[in-house]
């Protein structure tokens, strides 16, 4: 397989509207190098080095110094099967879980909120409300301490 099955088509998506709501997440400025099917972003900040935005989790984590040592990095140990999360991909496409343009994959229960990376807990969302959704719940669980129990409730 290419690593392009493991990644979304970002050619038509206005990501400065998309990621509005992660601005404490990514800098202001940076440069989009690609996104997976889960929708975390790879990116390019001003330094030049490569940056992860985990969507699921929360987390915007350095994970190489520029794009040379990223796929460098991309093709070391398990990177490309945990960045890409390609097993997990693997299985939902082989359970009929294809993806039609403007869907990637979700979380039912969000990982940060204890989901785990599974089939039967993902969902095919609009591009849009996936990170629309964990934005908010992101936003509103940020000043919580590890561990505090949380109910989601669905609000019109």
């Amino acid at each position: 397989m290419s690593i392009h099955d493991y990644l979304l088509d970002d050619r038509d998506y206005d990501w400065p509207m998309l990621l509005a709501d992660w601005s404490r997440f990514v800098p202001s400025e940076f440069t989009l190098r690609f996104a997976n099917r889960f929708g975390d972003l790879f990116v390019i900040v001003n330094d030049g080095s490569v940056w992860l935005l985990d969507v699921g989790a929360g987390t915007f984590q350095r994970i190489a110094d520029d794009r040379d040592d990223f796929h460098k990095r991309l093709d070391e140990a398990d990177n490309a099967n945990e960045w890409l999360m390609r097993p997990l991909v693997d299985e939902l496409v082989a359970n009929g879980m294809k993806l039609d343009h403007g869907r990637c994959y979700s979380y039912t229960v969000p990982p940060v909120l204890g989901g785990d990376y599974s089939v039967n807990n993902t969902w095919i969302a609009p591009v849009r409300e996936h990170y629309g959704v964990l934005a908010s719940i992101h936003d509103q669980i940020k000043d919580l301490p590890d561990g505090t129990p949380v109910r989601i409730r669905d609000v019109d």
